[in-house]
């Protein structure tokens, strides 16, 4: 007997209709609808026939059921969620809820236009476990990058992820000072950004800015999904593949 996992999961392409009925009993507000508006969205990219008609595969409903479950969930809007999705991270299409990477942290999503929390560097070494000395060899390298603010000083959400990552690495021996060619790295696409949407981000125009944002957020995650088939790539071939 087939447990419900498996039933769900077809081994054939499935119309909208098949997809829905599939789905229907884990989101209540799936609807045929619902589905096409995330395709609009850039979220869902089923095959088509020559009629016109979508036909999703395996993988495309274990990604739709990602995406609801980050909406329903971790009520993340679409734009994080994209971004996610384009930056390949940890997020699981065979149909498990959680997203945790290997050292057992959940990584947050951190956008461009984040709101900033401060946090006290005791507050930084508590959530992400790391020693301070770690944290002071970071700094020192210029990767992590602390403000003072009302005469304390202050890391913000980016730079407690990155301090989490920095923790990760260093169980396998990977120092601070082996860092800095990731720094080095984002200088440079950074730059690179910069001189393609500086103008616009810089406008006086609110609607301008706002577009120009979002596509940054975007050419963003697309810069690191890049990166990481890149490195997959180099890797395979370092495996002998």
């Amino acid at each position: 007997m087939r447990s419900r996992d498996s039933a769900s999961r077809p081994r054939k392409a499935l119309t909208i209709g098949a997809v829905c009925k599939i789905l229907e009993g884990e989101f209540d507000d799936i609807s045929i609808s619902k589905i096409r508006y995330l395709e609009d969205q850039k979220l869902l990219s089923p095959r088509r026939t020559a009629g016109g008609y979508r036909l999703y595969s395996q993988s495309d409903v274990e990604r739709l059921r990602t995406i609801l479950r980050l909406q329903r969930d971790e009520f993340l809007p679409l734009r994080v969620i994209r971004q996610e999705l384009a930056a390949g991270g940890d997020i699981d299409f065979g149909g498990g809820s959680e997203r945790r990477p290997a050292g057992g942290g959940v990584r947050r999503a951190i956008l461009v236009n984040t709101s900033s929390a401060y946090l006290s560097l005791d507050e930084v070494v508590e959530e992400t476990g790391a020693r301070t000395e770690l944290v002071a060899e970071l700094e020192n390298f210029g990767i992590v990058q602390p403000e003072r603010r009302d005469g304390k000083v202050v890391y913000d959400e980016t730079d407690r992820e990155i301090v989490r990552a920095a923790n990760e690495l260093s169980r396998v021996g990977v120092g601070a000072r082996n860092l800095r060619i990731f720094r080095s790295s984002a200088d440079r696409e950074s730059n690179l950004l910069e001189a393609l949407l500086g103008p616009s981000l810089r406008s006086r125009n609110p609607e301008r800015r706002k577009e120009a944002l979002e596509s940054l957020e975007n050419m963003a995650a697309t810069v690191s999904h890049l990166k990481h088939l890149l490195l997959v790539r180099d890797l395979r071939r370092l495996a002998g593949d």
